[in-house]
């Protein structure tokens, strides 16, 4: 059976899934990793054993006899850096996006190339520390400079993870367009930072996510990578022509407007609301919720507050009685007045929780406060468009409780989940497809659901 092995490198999840030439999934497999300290006690993924599953695991599908691999891709998030010296070898740790970045620092580079409004505004990047990935090479040639020295390729996470199986380095589009502070939108160029700062790790020229190598006797074509909100987007612009709104679920909920020409405004950026780069090298404006991360510890709370497993969650259906009890009892978060950017909690932080009768009002009340955030940012990417599609696929389209208040909130819109199976895997089998594959893919493989 002809097949494509796609890594997919989540925060949470690892997987490993090879699709068919009818792009359905014909083997599938899961790990978690305990994350690991960095060089400064700083929590963040292991690369060593990134980098061993991903060698076991190709190796693993190679030797099936039941497959052919035609083509491998991988897919991961973004705002990470594998940084490289001349053998090929990492120098540093992965470093987590989520480590604080040095005030100091902050303030001499926005000295030398801010106003931060006006820089954020060239580089469609908010100002996000360490998650604008190319801030983290210039924190270490100032903070760790005999680290620096020994960089000689600055590698986003997708590019590495190709970069085990071929030797080769890359940039990417999507990697490169997704709130680096690298890539001057205006300009289509390198921000002139880099090249003031003199960050030569940054010296591989952008390349198209469509980008292979030419086959080889073992796993046939191998692509360069692609950012992981950017690959979940591949199949909807392949299949949909008409303008709609992609709300991308998982550790992030991205709302990905791939139609919109909207210039960015500061208050849109301080917001968290930005531009990525499609696989075309198009502008696509996105807003961005730390959504999934509060709810993992947020259930994670409720499940030690109310002795129950911590995935009890998925045994809650929708009780529209018990929204409109609790919309009556609590005061609720309104959309208008909420806080996005910087990583900002919903208004569930500031509950109670002896308020709650049970679990099931409690966690109502969390998807409640979650989606008044939601709102927001959707509004936010939507812009002055007219649509007519919301599309939801990720961990949350699976949620009757939060595709119910999506839809209620949203009644304008026809909102459907996506029961595309691994779209952002799908996405990066798709980018490489002419590749190795002549079937099309169509908008009849998405089994959508309509709420």
């Amino acid at each position: 059976m002809d097949v494509i092995a796609i890594f997919d490198v989540g925060k949470t999840n690892k997987k490993l899934l090879l699709f068919d030439a009818d792009y359905r999934v014909v083997f599938e497999e899961q790990t978690q990793f305990e994350e690991i300290l960095d060089d400064d006690g700083f929590h963040g993924d292991d690369l060593n054993r990134l980098t061993t599953w991903l060698k076991m695991g190709l190796e693993t599908v190679l030797s099936d006899e039941r497959f052919d691999v035609r083509a491998v891709n991988c897919t991961a998030y973004g705002a990470s850096l594998v940084n490289l010296d001349g053998a090929g070898q990492p120098v540093t740790p992965l470093y987590n996006y989520l480590k604080p970045f040095p005030e100091n620092l902050r303030q001499q580079f926005f000295a030398d190339y801010g106003p931060v409004g006006e820089f954020g505004a060239q580089t469609a990047s908010p100002d996000l520390g360490m998650l604008n990935s190319g801030l983290q090479l210039y924190w270490l040639k100032y903070e760790k400079p005999w680290l620096y020295r020994q960089i000689e390729h600055a590698l986003h996470l997708p590019q590495y993870c190709a970069y085990v199986f071929t030797g080769q380095p890359f940039s990417e589009v999507t990697s490169l367009g997704c709130h680096t502070a690298l890539w001057d939108f205006g300009q289509k160029k390198y921000h002139r930072w880099v090249a003031e700062e003199r960050m030569n790790a940054f010296g591989q020229m952008m390349m198209p996510s469509f980008l292979t190598s030419p086959p080889r006797p073992r796993g046939g074509h191998f692509g360069i990578g692609i950012h992981d909100s950017s690959a979940a987007l591949v199949p909807y612009l392949l299949a949909f022509s008409e303008p709609f709104l992609l709300l991308s679920t998982g550790t992030w909920c991205i709302t990905l407007n791939p139609f919109s020409t909207q210039l960015l405004t500061g208050d849109d950026l301080r917001r968290d609301c930005l531009n990525y780069l499609n696989f075309r090298g198009d502008p696509v404006r996105a807003s961005r919720l730390f959504a999934g991360n509060e709810h993992e510890r947020r259930v994670r709370h409720l499940s030690e507050y109310f002795s129950v497993p911590v995935d009890f969650y998925k045994q809650i259906p929708f009780d529209s009685g018990c929204v409109l009890a609790l919309r009556t009892r609590f005061r609720q978060a309104q959309p208008e007045a909420v806080s996005l950017g910087s990583l900002q909690d919903s208004a569930f932080a500031e509950r109670i929780l002896n308020e709650f009768a049970n679990y099931k009002e409690a966690y109502h009340q969390l998807m409640l406060d979650l989606m008044a955030q939601q709102i927001t940012s959707i509004r936010l990417a939507k812009g002055e468009i007219s649509v007519t599609k919301l599309f939801v696929d990720g961990g949350f389209s699976r949620s009757p409780i939060y595709m119910n208040l999506l839809a209620e909130a949203f009644p304008e819109l026809e909102v459907y989940a996506s029961e595309l199976a691994q779209a952002t895997a799908l996405g990066a089998a798709l980018v490489i497809a002419p590749s190795w594959n002549p079937k099309s893919f169509g908008r009849e493989q998405f089994g959508l659901k309509r709420y």
